[in-house]
């Protein structure tokens, strides 16, 4: 038996200020994780959901950056208000938040239309 339905990474990964590709941690990562493990809580998904913090997701310039296991939908430009819809939408109720998906088939390739 898996120990956790759903696995949510949420990049932390921070670079010089002056870095090209930016990074997540300078976007408001660190607030996001901790509105979703608080909201998960809150929820009662805790036994069933985990948030977690990631270091480089290799997706910088999409941050905040945002990857939900099993099944592989990967988040950009994710802020807190984007939180509660995600852990609504996709968590509980298993449908992606189309619009928060990070447009590039290097991430959602099986989900973006060419």
């Amino acid at each position: 038996m898996k120990r956790y339905e759903k696995h949510i990474f949420i990049c932390e990964n921070k670079r010089p200020d002056d870095h090209p590709r930016g990074c997540c941690a300078q976007k408001g990562s660190s607030e996001i994780k901790e509105s979703l493990k608080q909201k998960i809580k809150a929820l009662g998904l805790n036994t069933s959901v985990r948030a977690n913090t990631a270091g480089c997701l290799d997706a910088c310039e999409f941050g905040v950056t945002v990857v939900v296991y099993p099944e592989q939908i990967w988040y950009g430009g994710v802020t807190l208000s984007d939180v509660d819809e995600i852990l609504s939408s996709h968590i509980v109720n298993n449908k992606p938040v189309e619009r928060l998906f990070i447009k590039d088939k290097r991430y959602n390739k099986d989900l973006i239309e060419d």
